[in-house]
Protein backbone atom coordinates (compact mmCIF):
# COMPACT_ATOMS: atom_id res chain seq x y z
CA UNK A 1 0.00 0.00 0.00
CA UNK A 2 1.65 3.28 -1.34
CA UNK A 3 -0.46 6.33 -0.31
CA UNK A 4 0.27 9.28 1.01
CA UNK A 5 -1.03 8.57 4.22
CA UNK A 6 -0.21 4.87 5.40
CA UNK A 7 -1.26 2.59 8.32
CA UNK A 8 -0.55 2.65 10.69
CA UNK A 9 -2.03 6.58 12.07
CA UNK A 10 -3.85 7.22 15.33
CA UNK A 11 -7.46 8.87 14.72
CA UNK A 12 -7.70 12.30 16.00
CA UNK A 13 -9.49 12.68 19.17
CA UNK A 14 -11.64 14.65 21.15
CA UNK A 15 -11.88 16.28 24.83
CA UNK A 16 -15.34 16.20 26.63
CA UNK A 17 -17.06 19.90 27.51
CA UNK A 18 -20.37 20.43 29.50
CA UNK A 19 -21.98 21.74 26.40
CA UNK A 20 -21.83 23.02 23.44
CA UNK A 21 -19.50 26.15 22.58
CA UNK A 22 -20.72 29.44 21.59
CA UNK A 23 -19.31 31.58 18.56
CA UNK A 24 -19.03 31.04 14.93
CA UNK A 25 -16.27 29.10 13.25
CA UNK A 26 -17.31 25.46 14.84
CA UNK A 27 -19.19 22.31 12.13
CA UNK A 28 -21.18 20.02 14.69
CA UNK A 29 -21.77 16.66 13.86
CA UNK A 30 -23.72 13.77 15.52
CA UNK A 31 -21.46 11.77 17.67
CA UNK A 32 -21.88 7.80 16.43
CA UNK A 33 -21.61 4.84 18.76
CA UNK A 34 -19.44 2.13 17.20
CA UNK A 35 -15.87 1.26 16.27
CA UNK A 36 -13.73 4.04 15.20
CA UNK A 37 -11.96 3.46 11.96
CA UNK A 38 -9.77 4.55 9.18
CA UNK A 39 -10.37 3.37 5.63
CA UNK A 40 -7.06 3.31 3.74
CA UNK A 41 -7.86 2.03 0.05
CA UNK A 42 -4.91 1.38 -2.57
CA UNK A 43 -6.89 -0.02 -5.77
CA UNK A 44 -7.45 -4.00 -5.11
CA UNK A 45 -6.21 -2.76 -1.41
CA UNK A 46 -8.27 -2.31 1.43
CA UNK A 47 -7.11 -2.08 4.76
CA UNK A 48 -9.94 -1.23 8.23
CA UNK A 49 -7.09 -0.11 10.86
CA UNK A 50 -9.21 0.11 14.53
CA UNK A 51 -9.12 3.33 16.93
CA UNK A 52 -5.96 1.43 18.60
CA UNK A 53 -3.86 0.70 15.35
CA UNK A 54 -5.33 -2.98 14.95
CA UNK A 55 -6.76 -4.69 11.73
CA UNK A 56 -10.40 -4.69 12.01
CA UNK A 57 -11.22 -6.35 7.97
CA UNK A 58 -11.68 -9.59 9.33
CA UNK A 59 -14.59 -9.15 11.32
CA UNK A 60 -16.52 -7.19 9.03
CA UNK A 61 -16.03 -9.21 5.87
CA UNK A 62 -19.37 -7.46 4.25
CA UNK A 63 -18.29 -3.80 4.07
CA UNK A 64 -15.17 -4.89 1.86
CA UNK A 65 -16.72 -4.59 -1.62
CA UNK A 66 -18.82 -2.11 -1.04
CA UNK A 67 -15.65 -0.05 -0.16
CA UNK A 68 -13.75 -1.05 -3.00
CA UNK A 69 -17.11 -0.12 -5.35
CA UNK A 70 -17.28 2.83 -3.83
CA UNK A 71 -14.76 4.93 -2.63
CA UNK A 72 -11.91 6.48 -5.23
CA UNK A 73 -9.02 4.35 -6.34
CA UNK A 74 -6.67 5.88 -3.86
CA UNK A 75 -8.18 7.59 -0.74
CA UNK A 76 -8.31 7.45 3.24
CA UNK A 77 -11.12 8.43 5.42
CA UNK A 78 -11.92 8.74 9.36
CA UNK A 79 -15.36 7.40 10.24
CA UNK A 80 -17.65 4.83 12.43
CA UNK A 81 -18.38 1.08 12.25
CA UNK A 82 -22.17 0.55 13.37
CA UNK A 83 -25.25 -1.18 13.57
CA UNK A 84 -28.78 -0.41 13.10
CA UNK A 85 -31.32 -3.07 14.47
CA UNK A 86 -35.06 -1.19 14.93
CA UNK A 87 -34.21 2.11 14.27
CA UNK A 88 -31.15 2.24 17.44
CA UNK A 89 -27.60 1.80 17.07
CA UNK A 90 -26.90 -1.33 18.53
CA UNK A 91 -23.42 -1.19 19.83
CA UNK A 92 -23.70 -4.73 21.72
CA UNK A 93 -24.01 -6.20 18.28
CA UNK A 94 -20.73 -4.38 17.03
CA UNK A 95 -19.25 -6.65 19.78
CA UNK A 96 -20.71 -9.90 18.73
CA UNK A 97 -18.39 -9.76 15.92
CA UNK A 98 -15.04 -9.63 18.10
CA UNK A 99 -15.41 -13.53 17.62
CA UNK A 100 -12.39 -15.78 17.16
CA UNK A 101 -14.26 -18.07 14.87
CA UNK A 102 -14.61 -16.76 11.13
CA UNK A 103 -17.68 -18.88 10.81
CA UNK A 104 -19.42 -17.11 13.52
CA UNK A 105 -18.42 -13.83 12.05
CA UNK A 106 -19.59 -14.91 8.63
CA UNK A 107 -22.88 -15.74 9.80
CA UNK A 108 -23.44 -12.90 11.71
CA UNK A 109 -22.39 -10.52 8.85
CA UNK A 110 -25.08 -11.75 6.68
CA UNK A 111 -27.87 -11.84 9.97
CA UNK A 112 -26.88 -8.74 11.31
CA UNK A 113 -24.82 -6.67 8.39
CA UNK A 114 -22.75 -3.29 9.37
CA UNK A 115 -22.30 0.13 8.43
CA UNK A 116 -19.79 2.55 7.90
CA UNK A 117 -20.52 6.38 8.46
CA UNK A 118 -17.69 8.84 6.83
CA UNK A 119 -16.62 12.06 8.94
CA UNK A 120 -13.38 13.14 7.68
CA UNK A 121 -10.93 12.65 4.70
CA UNK A 122 -7.84 12.21 4.94
CA UNK A 123 -5.96 11.83 1.83
CA UNK A 124 -7.42 11.59 -2.16
CA UNK A 125 -5.56 10.99 -4.86
CA UNK A 126 -1.66 11.79 -4.41
CA UNK A 127 -2.87 14.58 -2.12
CA UNK A 128 -2.23 14.48 1.63
CA UNK A 129 -5.10 16.62 3.36
CA UNK A 130 -4.54 16.53 7.01
CA UNK A 131 -3.16 19.92 6.98
CA UNK A 132 -6.18 21.24 5.02
CA UNK A 133 -8.79 23.28 7.14
CA UNK A 134 -11.96 20.91 8.17
CA UNK A 135 -14.11 22.31 5.93
CA UNK A 136 -11.78 21.95 3.20
CA UNK A 137 -11.65 18.90 3.69
CA UNK A 138 -15.68 18.41 4.46
CA UNK A 139 -16.23 19.85 0.70
CA UNK A 140 -13.78 17.21 -0.60
CA UNK A 141 -15.00 14.09 1.27
CA UNK A 142 -18.91 15.22 0.32
CA UNK A 143 -18.07 15.18 -3.20
CA UNK A 144 -16.17 12.07 -3.04
CA UNK A 145 -19.16 10.33 -1.65
CA UNK A 146 -22.13 12.37 -3.27
CA UNK A 147 -22.88 9.07 -4.78
CA UNK A 148 -22.67 6.52 -2.09
CA UNK A 149 -25.43 4.22 -1.28
CA UNK A 150 -25.35 1.78 1.81
CA UNK A 151 -23.59 0.15 3.56
CA UNK A 152 -21.65 3.13 3.03
CA UNK A 153 -22.96 6.82 4.39
CA UNK A 154 -21.58 10.80 5.28
CA UNK A 155 -22.43 12.32 8.45
CA UNK A 156 -24.34 14.95 9.08
CA UNK A 157 -22.41 18.31 9.86
CA UNK A 158 -24.15 21.90 10.76
CA UNK A 159 -22.72 25.11 11.44
CA UNK A 160 -26.07 26.07 12.61
CA UNK A 161 -25.91 25.81 16.63
CA UNK A 162 -29.55 25.84 16.99
CA UNK A 163 -29.74 22.53 14.97
CA UNK A 164 -26.70 20.64 17.14
CA UNK A 165 -28.48 21.49 20.20
CA UNK A 166 -31.81 19.83 18.66
CA UNK A 167 -29.61 16.65 17.73
CA UNK A 168 -28.37 16.37 20.71
CA UNK A 169 -31.72 16.68 22.67
CA UNK A 170 -33.48 14.24 20.24
CA UNK A 171 -31.16 11.69 18.53
CA UNK A 172 -30.13 10.19 22.08
CA UNK A 173 -32.43 7.41 22.19
CA UNK A 174 -31.01 6.18 18.79
CA UNK A 175 -28.08 5.44 20.25
CA UNK A 176 -26.02 8.70 19.54
CA UNK A 177 -23.55 9.65 21.77
CA UNK A 178 -24.15 13.14 21.74
CA UNK A 179 -22.36 15.92 19.72
CA UNK A 180 -18.97 16.28 17.72
CA UNK A 181 -17.51 19.62 17.65
CA UNK A 182 -14.84 20.39 15.14
CA UNK A 183 -12.88 23.80 14.49
CA UNK A 184 -13.49 24.76 10.77
CA UNK A 185 -10.33 25.66 9.66
CA UNK A 186 -8.54 23.20 11.88
CA UNK A 187 -6.03 20.93 10.62
CA UNK A 188 -6.18 16.74 11.27
CA UNK A 189 -4.10 15.78 14.08
CA UNK A 190 -3.71 12.19 15.00
CA UNK A 191 -3.90 10.80 18.45
CA UNK A 192 -4.51 14.90 19.75
CA UNK A 193 -7.15 15.67 21.67
CA UNK A 194 -8.58 18.79 19.51
CA UNK A 195 -12.03 18.00 18.27
CA UNK A 196 -14.93 18.48 21.25
CA UNK A 197 -17.85 15.80 22.23
CA UNK A 198 -20.73 17.12 24.43
CA UNK A 199 -22.22 14.02 25.78
CA UNK A 200 -25.52 13.36 28.16
CA UNK A 201 -24.88 12.93 31.82
CA UNK A 202 -27.20 11.66 34.36
CA UNK A 203 -26.91 10.66 37.84
CA UNK A 204 -28.61 6.79 39.14
CA UNK A 205 -28.22 4.98 42.59
CA UNK A 206 -26.27 1.28 42.25
CA UNK A 207 -25.78 -1.19 44.39
CA UNK A 208 -22.26 -1.87 45.06
CA UNK A 209 -21.95 -6.16 44.74
CA UNK A 210 -18.48 -6.26 43.91
CA UNK A 211 -15.04 -4.73 42.83
CA UNK A 212 -11.76 -5.34 40.84
CA UNK A 213 -8.21 -4.89 42.16
CA UNK A 214 -6.48 -2.45 40.25
CA UNK A 215 -3.98 -3.85 37.75
CA UNK A 216 -0.33 -2.16 39.59
CA UNK A 217 -1.95 -3.23 43.42
CA UNK A 218 -3.71 -6.40 43.78
CA UNK A 219 -4.84 -6.54 47.58
CA UNK A 220 -3.52 -2.95 47.93
CA UNK A 221 -5.72 -0.52 45.59
CA UNK A 222 -9.21 -1.10 44.58
CA UNK A 223 -9.82 -0.50 40.73
CA UNK A 224 -13.61 -0.35 39.93
CA UNK A 225 -16.62 -0.96 41.56
CA UNK A 226 -19.14 -3.61 40.37
CA UNK A 227 -23.05 -1.98 39.76
CA UNK A 228 -26.06 -3.50 39.73
CA UNK A 229 -29.53 -2.57 39.97
CA UNK A 230 -32.46 -4.50 40.30
CA UNK A 231 -35.00 -5.67 37.45
CA UNK A 232 -38.83 -5.79 38.07
CA UNK A 233 -38.40 -9.77 39.04
CA UNK A 234 -36.21 -8.47 42.06
CA UNK A 235 -33.22 -9.68 40.41
CA UNK A 236 -29.96 -7.83 40.77
CA UNK A 237 -28.49 -7.36 37.44
CA UNK A 238 -24.42 -6.90 36.01
CA UNK A 239 -24.89 -3.18 34.92
CA UNK A 240 -21.74 -2.14 34.56
CA UNK A 241 -18.52 -0.48 36.54
CA UNK A 242 -17.70 2.71 38.78
CA UNK A 243 -13.73 3.62 38.67
CA UNK A 244 -11.86 6.66 37.69
CA UNK A 245 -10.51 7.03 41.58
CA UNK A 246 -7.34 9.08 42.92
CA UNK A 247 -4.15 6.37 43.71
CA UNK A 248 -4.97 7.83 47.25
CA UNK A 249 -8.63 6.98 47.05
CA UNK A 250 -7.98 3.36 45.59
CA UNK A 251 -5.93 2.85 48.88
CA UNK A 252 -8.83 4.20 51.09
CA UNK A 253 -11.45 2.00 49.55
CA UNK A 254 -9.43 -0.91 50.50
CA UNK A 255 -10.03 -0.28 54.41
CA UNK A 256 -13.27 0.97 53.82
CA UNK A 257 -14.54 -2.30 51.69
CA UNK A 258 -13.51 -4.71 54.02
CA UNK A 259 -16.41 -5.17 56.64
CA UNK A 260 -18.87 -6.13 53.29
CA UNK A 261 -16.10 -8.74 52.21
CA UNK A 262 -16.86 -10.55 55.14
CA UNK A 263 -19.05 -13.40 54.34
CA UNK A 264 -19.65 -11.75 51.22
CA UNK A 265 -20.57 -15.22 48.79
CA UNK A 266 -23.50 -16.47 51.86
CA UNK A 267 -26.89 -15.94 49.86
CA UNK A 268 -24.64 -13.63 47.33
CA UNK A 269 -27.64 -13.16 44.11
CA UNK A 270 -24.33 -13.32 41.93
CA UNK A 271 -22.41 -16.35 43.93
CA UNK A 272 -22.19 -18.53 40.39
CA UNK A 273 -20.71 -16.13 39.05
CA UNK A 274 -17.63 -16.68 41.28
CA UNK A 275 -16.78 -20.00 39.20
CA UNK A 276 -14.88 -18.83 36.19
CA UNK A 277 -16.83 -21.56 34.38
CA UNK A 278 -19.97 -20.15 35.07
CA UNK A 279 -18.92 -16.54 33.45
CA UNK A 280 -20.44 -16.30 30.30
CA UNK A 281 -24.04 -18.51 30.02
CA UNK A 282 -25.02 -19.72 26.61
CA UNK A 283 -27.23 -16.88 26.23
CA UNK A 284 -23.85 -14.70 25.71
CA UNK A 285 -25.34 -12.44 29.17
CA UNK A 286 -21.89 -10.60 30.54
CA UNK A 287 -21.14 -11.72 33.77
CA UNK A 288 -18.90 -9.43 36.42
CA UNK A 289 -15.79 -12.16 35.85
CA UNK A 290 -16.69 -12.50 31.87
CA UNK A 291 -13.82 -12.34 29.36
CA UNK A 292 -12.76 -8.75 27.37
CA UNK A 293 -13.91 -8.56 24.05
CA UNK A 294 -11.24 -6.05 23.99
CA UNK A 295 -7.90 -7.31 25.80
CA UNK A 296 -8.17 -11.01 25.83
CA UNK A 297 -5.83 -10.98 28.46
CA UNK A 298 -7.38 -8.53 30.37
CA UNK A 299 -7.63 -10.33 34.36
CA UNK A 300 -11.42 -9.83 34.60
CA UNK A 301 -12.01 -11.76 37.74
CA UNK A 302 -13.67 -9.83 40.77
CA UNK A 303 -14.19 -9.89 44.58
CA UNK A 304 -17.89 -10.10 46.20
CA UNK A 305 -18.82 -7.53 48.65
CA UNK A 306 -22.42 -8.28 50.78
CA UNK A 307 -24.55 -5.98 48.82
CA UNK A 308 -25.56 -3.91 51.12
CA UNK A 309 -23.61 -0.62 50.32
CA UNK A 310 -25.25 2.00 47.61
CA UNK A 311 -23.35 5.06 45.88
CA UNK A 312 -24.28 7.18 43.35
CA UNK A 313 -22.79 7.50 40.23
CA UNK A 314 -22.52 10.09 37.02
CA UNK A 315 -23.27 8.08 33.41
CA UNK A 316 -23.90 8.81 29.88
CA UNK A 317 -26.17 6.43 28.77
CA UNK A 318 -27.58 3.15 28.84
CA UNK A 319 -26.95 0.62 25.83
CA UNK A 320 -29.48 -1.97 26.61
CA UNK A 321 -29.32 -2.93 30.47
CA UNK A 322 -25.67 -2.34 30.82
CA UNK A 323 -23.69 1.37 30.97
CA UNK A 324 -22.80 2.27 27.61
CA UNK A 325 -19.27 3.58 29.51
CA UNK A 326 -17.88 3.64 32.65
CA UNK A 327 -19.65 5.46 35.26
CA UNK A 328 -18.31 7.84 37.44
CA UNK A 329 -18.28 7.78 41.58
CA UNK A 330 -20.44 10.60 42.89
CA UNK A 331 -21.04 9.73 46.22
CA UNK A 332 -21.83 7.28 48.82
CA UNK A 333 -25.82 6.85 49.61
CA UNK A 334 -25.83 5.31 53.39
CA UNK A 335 -29.63 6.62 53.25
CA UNK A 336 -31.09 4.58 50.57
CA UNK A 337 -31.76 0.79 50.89
CA UNK A 338 -30.21 -1.14 48.18
CA UNK A 339 -33.65 -2.88 47.31
CA UNK A 340 -34.67 1.11 46.16
CA UNK A 341 -31.48 0.60 43.52
CA UNK A 342 -34.11 -0.32 40.11
CA UNK A 343 -34.16 0.32 36.78
CA UNK A 344 -36.97 2.54 36.93
CA UNK A 345 -35.13 5.23 38.16
CA UNK A 346 -33.42 5.65 34.70
CA UNK A 347 -34.68 8.47 32.24
CA UNK A 348 -36.16 6.55 29.19
CA UNK A 349 -35.53 8.83 26.16
CA UNK A 350 -37.76 7.60 23.35
CA UNK A 351 -35.64 6.65 19.94
CA UNK A 352 -35.60 9.09 17.58
CA UNK A 353 -35.74 8.17 13.49
CA UNK A 354 -32.82 7.48 11.83
CA UNK A 355 -34.52 7.52 8.75
CA UNK A 356 -33.26 10.90 7.81
CA UNK A 357 -29.65 10.37 7.99
CA UNK A 358 -29.46 6.41 7.47
CA UNK A 359 -32.26 5.77 4.69
CA UNK A 360 -29.45 7.02 2.10
CA UNK A 361 -25.77 6.96 1.60
CA UNK A 362 -25.70 10.65 2.20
Amino acid sequence: MDLPVNPPILPMLAKRVEGIPPGKGWLFEPKWDGFRTLVFRDGDEVFLQSRDAKPLARYFPELIEPLKAQLPERCVLDGEIVIVINGTIAFDALQLRLHPAQSRVQLLSKEIPSSIVFFDLLALGDRNLMDAPFVERRAAMEDVLRATAPPLHLTPATADRATAEDWFRRFEGAGFDGVIVKAMDGAYQPDKRVMIKVKHERECDCVVAGFRWHKTGEGTKVGSLLLGLYDDAGRLQNVGVCASFTNARRIELVEFLAPWRENALEGHPWREWADPALWTNPDGQRRPGAGNRWNVGKDMSWEPLRPELVVEVAYDHMQGDRFRHTAQFRRWRPDKPPRDCTFAQLEVVPPEELQRIFGTGR
